[in-house]
């Protein structure tokens, strides 16, 4: 419950925020008239995402045995992808997007009317909500479906509450900061995917366990317990895990410091040479 409102909130503010900006330039190219259109965009743009979230959710349930365990582990390991692939994207273009989304709607206004703003606002918000249908199905198979129901909603409701009070109120978040702490608590929610992925697809005998139980933690912190699903659903927590979930967790997190690394010293150079 706690990962699905932190995605929901993150993926929903991230939502909100675009649709923000949308109509703040609408606002001030005076073409108010053409705000409903926005609205509309974003609306159909949540409807299929809804339907998309259900149709994937459905898809899970429908199997049984080993097919279930290869599509959960293989839904887990994407949602990583996707997850890890959308922090560094941020990170790097996160200071451009609000400049460039601006210019696109000025655009859309003045030159390309109704349709072009109505297919703006649709694409950006539709690509916010696949992203958090995708990764919801991947916490529903790590908890309850009413816990991840239950928290995405009450996640979605807290970003639509801060996007308004921001839009109304004109006060200034600061994006930088929040997308930081939200990216350090995603990449841990990301890297408990990814081996309860390779859990999943070790099962079902897709990638050999090697070690089937590398410690057994479960005498002292049961991964059944209360706090056990709550660590396991945040962080992947497993009482007993294999080599090969140890290995890839461990994988993740080097290639994930590494890119980090990587993408902070070609940052500085940049900064530098200007």
């Amino acid at each position: 419950m706690i990962a699905a409102s932190l995605l929901a909130f993150r993926e929903g503010l991230e939502a909100a925020l675009i649709l923000g900006i949308v109509l703040s330039v609408v606002r001030r190219v005076g073409r108010t008239d053409q705000a409903r259109w926005a609205w509309l965009g974003a609306g159909v743009a949540v409807l299929l995402s809804l339907v998309a979230g259900v149709l994937l959710y459905g898809l899970g349930v429908s199997f049984e045995g080993k097919a279930e365990q290869i599509f959960e582990g293989l839904a887990m390991l994407l949602a990583a992808a996707v997850l890890t692939w959308m922090i560094f994207w941020m990170g790097r273009q996160g200071r451009a997007v609000q400049t460039e989304l601006e210019q696109n709607v000025r655009q859309a206004t003045v030159g390309g009317g109704k349709w072009a703003l109505f297919s703006l606002a649709f694409v950006a918000i539709f690509r916010e909500g696949i992203e958090l249908a995708l990764f919801l199905t991947a916490a529903a198979f790590s908890a309850t479906a009413l816990a991840t129901l239950v928290g995405g909603l009450l996640g979605l409701a807290l970003a639509a509450v801060v996007g308004w009070l921001l839009f109304a109120t004109t006060t200034r978040l600061n994006l930088r900061t929040f997308f930081q702490v939200t990216s350090v608590l995603l990449i841990f929610f990301a890297a408990g995917l990814v081996a309860q992925g390779i859990h999943e697809l070790n099962e079902a005998g897709w990638i050999p366990a090697v070690v089937e139980h590398v410690w057994d933690l479960n005498p002292i912190l049961n991964e059944d317990s209360a706090i056990g699903q709550i660590l396991k659903a945040l962080f992947g927590y497993n009482g007993n895990p294999s080599l090969t979930e140890v290995v890839a967790y461990l994988g993740y997190w080097a290639a994930v410091l590494l890119g980090l690394w990587c993408s902070n010293a070609q940052r500085r150079a940049i900064t530098a040479e200007a």
